[in-house]
């Protein structure tokens, strides 16, 4: 029930990934407010997360996630409403708090598992990611068939009706909470070890990114390959789907052979992958003994969609994988952790279009958003290195845990 709560709430928090389309070709924005719109509801989903992920420890999951639903059901209407650019953005604030979801239900649903089987447990929860696929196969048919102002008026109805059957189909276990002697203040210590800004760097890159280009990647199909936006949504499913689907794989994988091991492969399957998608279209002349000849490099739509694919697969397992650390490391503060990281990723997947959209506006170039996520991914490959793999052999199956550092 929660993983089915959460991918209709992940689903209503991307909405401006396809409505924000003919938007932008309405109101006449250029790229940076484009990426602005997309990423607002981001934004309050992200610093929204730590607090309730603390109330989730205090009082427990089912109450705090029924009532957070509840309340994006007018906002996620309202944006039919619409007409000016600042409309789109005040109700993107309040829908944005369905993001929030996420620290709600990790830390729900993480207790009802023993540890051993946590990871799997939180990358099954974590598949409802996928709700970014289900709004690019369900959006743009609704938008060509009925009009975008159809669509927020159809999520309304979804997000209302994944309530109220939350409520009645959850349940919930008092032992669960936290101790009431335990103030919100004892829960934020843990917030000074060091371990957790690392945890927030990798989910950055695989959560942040993942959002950023789940916002980003219908607008560059139809941008850069001149596709409809049925076609282009499709494609760019291909990266959202397996990116949600796949993390309780990631999960399994963590549980299996241990959460810093998937880290690093998923660092390098990313930051090789970033690598080919940062180049940008090239034409260029040499000099040949029989006179000049001009040659052309550019990635093929296919090509392209088969890079983000590898992507969206690597970042469902990372995005497991890091949670697998948290569950092993703060088994008692699962719901404060998982907020500081998720905020943390979750600014990533609010600053990253915006972002993309100043690069493209800069530069001209449209694969500059991938040459800043290979960027990003250098600096968690680095910080892993530097702190994990010199005392840990990631390639014979024996991993050391690194030791806990006194706040």
């Amino acid at each position: 029930m929660s993983t089915f709560a959460f991918t209709v709430c992940f689903a209503a928090w991307m909405l401006f990934a396809v409505i924000g389309i003919p938007i932008k070709e309405i109101l006449a924005l250029n790229e940076t407010q484009f990426g602005l719109l997309a990423a607002t509801p981001v934004l309050t989903g992200s610093l929204i997360r730590l607090p309730l992920g603390m109330l989730t420890d205090k009082y427990g999951g089912r109450i705090v996630f029924f009532v957070l639903m509840l309340c994006t059901v007018l906002p996620i209407y309202m944006i039919s409403q619409g007409t000016e650019y600042w409309h789109f953005l005040v109700a993107g604030l309040f829908v944005g708090l369905a993001g929030g979801s996420f620290s709600v239900g990790i830390a729900y649903c993480a207790r009802w598992f023993e540890r051993e089987n946590q990871g799997f447990a939180m990358g099954i929860f974590g598949a409802g990611n996928s709700g970014a696929a289900l709004t690019k196969f369900v959006a743009p048919a609704m938008v060509v068939a009925f009009g975008w102002q159809v669509v927020p008026q159809v999520y309304a109805v979804a997000m209302l009706i994944t309530a109220l059957a939350f409520w009645f189909f959850s349940y919930d276990d008092p032992e669960h909470r936290v101790h009431s002697s335990v103030t919100f203040r004892d829960q934020l210590r843990v917030l000074k070890d060091p371990r957790v800004w690392k945890y927030c760097q990798y989910y950055s890159i695989v959560f942040g990114g993942y959002v950023g280009l789940a916002l980003w990647m219908t607008k560059y199909y139809v941008a850069e390959f001149g596709l409809g936006i049925e076609v282009a949504a499709l494609l760019a499913a291909c990266f959202s789907l397996p990116g949600g689907v796949l993390r309780a794989v990631g999960g399994w994988l963590s549980d299996k052979y241990g959460a810093h091991k998937v880290t690093w492969w998923v660092m390098w399957v990313s930051w090789i992958c970033l690598f080919l998608l940062s180049y940008p279209h090239t034409e260029f002349s040499v000099r040949t003994v029989d006179g000049v000849r001009s040659f052309e490099i550019h990635h093929n739509v296919w090509f392209f969609t088969l890079l983000m694919f590898i992507v969206g697969v690597a970042w469902a397992f990372g995005k497991a994988s890091v949670f697998k650390y948290i569950s092993n490391e703060f088994p008692r503060d699962i719901g404060a952790v998982s907020g500081i990281v998720g905020l943390v990723g979750g600014m990533g997947g609010f600053l990253l279009p915006i972002m993309f959209g100043a690069l493209l506006d800069l530069t001209g170039v449209r694969s500059s958003a991938f040459m800043l996520l290979y960027g990003v991914t250098w600096v968690s490959l680095i910080w892993m290195y530097l702190t994990e793999v010199r005392r840990t052999d990631v390639l014979d199956g024996h991993e050391t845990a690194p030791q806990p550092v006194k706040a």
